[in-house]
C-alpha cells in the first residue's frame, strides 16, 4: 500500500506544522488533529494511510486514541506511529501494546521518520 495521505495528530501547533510542512514538501497530503477525539472522527471520516500519533494531550491522550482506532473495524487496518516526548522503556511498550505499529521519540528525526514511512509503504506492497 502507498502510503500517500497522513495524518499527524498533535496538540502542539508547532509539531503539527514542523510535520505538516516535511511531509507536504516531501509529497504527501496531510490531514491534522489536534486531539485524541479529533484523530478517531477523522481516521473514520478520512482513512489516512498512516497515522502519526502523540501522547500526551489534553482529553483522551495517544494511547487511548491508538488503542480506539487500531481496535475499531472500520479504521483497524491504518498504521500507527507514535511521536511521543515519552521514551521511557515502559511508555514504548505500553504504545505498541495499543496497537502501535512503530514508536519514535521528540524531536523526532525526519529524515528517519521518512525512512520508516518508506519502509511501511513497501512492506505493505508485499502482500
Amino acid at each position: 500500500m502507498a502510503i500517500k495521505r497522513i495524518m499527524v495528530v498533535d496538540d502542539s501547533p508547532t509539531e503539527r506544522h514542523v510535520l505538516n510542512d516535511f511531509l507536504t514538501r516531501k509529497g504527501f497530503e496531510v490531514i491534522i488533529a489536534e486531539n485524541g477525539e479529533q484523530a478517531i472522527a477523522k481516521a473514520k471520516a478520512e482513512k489516512p494511510d498512516l497515522i502519526l500519533m502523540d501522547v500526551v494531550m489534553p482529553g483522551i491522550n495517544g494511547y487511548q486514541a491508538t488503542r480506539t482506532i487500531t481496535r475499531d473495524d472500520s479504521t483497524r487496518d491504518i498504521p500507527v506511529i507514535m511521536c511521543t516526548s515519552k521514551d521511557l522503556p515502559t511508555d514504548r511498550i505500553w504504545g505498541m501494546r495499543q496497537g502501535a505499529l512503530d514508536y519514535m521519540v521528540k524531536p523526532v528525526n525526519l529524515e528517519e521518520l521518512l525512512g520508516r514511512i518508506t519502509q511501511l509503504g513497501a512492506a505493505g506492497n508485499d502482500g
